[in-house]
């Protein structure tokens, strides 16, 4: 591994750690390592920073749905212009292109489920190359961007089994 995906790992995992911080970690000099995030921002290696938040401990807890979307693709664009018409909505959290019995993942928040599935009716399904949906519902999040969420543990009821 290089010196930059070194970096870009740390980051990864841990994004408010300094340049110093990972200047020691390494065991380069600290200007090296500003000027090294600084090269990968500019060509949009590094593409932003965030904090993962367990949104189910706040008063608001979205809705996350996950929809496998079956499309054919217009000619001469292929399937990057329809999934650019679909991640340009602000529910689209992400979205990509997949192999197997569907085309696109489009991984979406929303407040209800009322939302979520308007949201599918309204603007994915009557896209013109758009053949079908499908779409799940995350129930609970155990482990997102290799982070464990906590699993509560004091449901002490004796199982049954018939």
């Amino acid at each position: 591994m290089g010196r930059k995906e070194e970096i870009l790992s740390l980051l990864e995992r841990n994004a408010r750690l300094t340049a110093e911080e990972i200047a020691v970690m390494i065991g380069r000099p600290a200007d090296e390592v500003e000027k090294t995030i600084a090269g990968l921002e500019k060509s949009k290696v590094i593409l932003g920073y965030g904090a993962m938040i367990n949104w189910e401990k706040t008063a608001a807890a979205p809705v996350t749905a996950l929809i496998e979307v079956r499309v054919t693709p217009q000619r001469d664009q292929g399937f990057d212009h329809i999934a650019q018409r679909i991640y340009r909505y602000p529910q689209v959290k992400s979205c990509y292109l997949m192999s197997g019995g569907f085309d696109l993942m489009v991984i979406i928040e929303d407040m209800t489920l009322k939302e979520v599935a308007m949201f599918v009716s309204e603007k994915i399904a009557p896209l013109d190359s758009v053949i079908s949906t499908r779409t799940h519902f995350i129930l609970k999040k155990y482990k997102m961007g290799g982070i464990e969420f906590e699993i509560r543990d004091d449901d002490h009821r004796e199982a049954v089994v018939l």
